[in-house]
């Protein structure tokens, strides 16, 4: 059972929610990006994803979709997906699953409803691009 499995306190992992300015493109493009900070791999990586809240008073959800990744170098990162902007001012959630070795690590990263503006931009020198962190 759930309640039963250790799972580690994860540490130097965060999920970003980050823009590419293409000159050409009438609008940025967003993405989600997985980063490790540690100076080791994590493996079999899964993050599942999901939108929910309130808009004008009625509940939306969005699909529930999972990404499995065999293999996050040390000090790099993975693009989880794609991010449409119509979409922040809900919650939006990523569920992180991963090993360290035998050791399971599991944390849930929640950008709260309009957390993603301008002013929460920050430079994330990990992607080279600006976004909002979450760690």
């Amino acid at each position: 059972m759930k309640k039963d499995i250790d799972f580690g306190t994860v540490e130097s992992i965060a999920v970003a929610v980050a823009r590419t300015v293409d000159t050409t493109a009438e609008q940025p493009a967003w993405s989600v990006y997985l980063l490790n900070y540690n100076n080791f791999p994590v493996e079999n990586v899964l993050v599942a994803s999901k939108g929910y809240g309130l808009v004008d008073g009625e509940e939306v959800k969005t699909s529930v979709l999972r990404h499995m990744f065999e293999h996050v170098e040390a000090k790099s990162f993975v693009q989880v997906e794609p991010i449409d902007p119509a979409i922040f001012h809900i919650n939006n959630e990523y569920w992180v699953s991963y090993y360290i070795g035998r050791q399971i690590y599991d944390k849930r990263f929640v950008f709260v409803p309009d957390s993603i503006v301008e002013d929460n931009l920050i430079e994330i020198s990990l992607l080279q691009l600006e976004g909002v962190l979450h760690s």
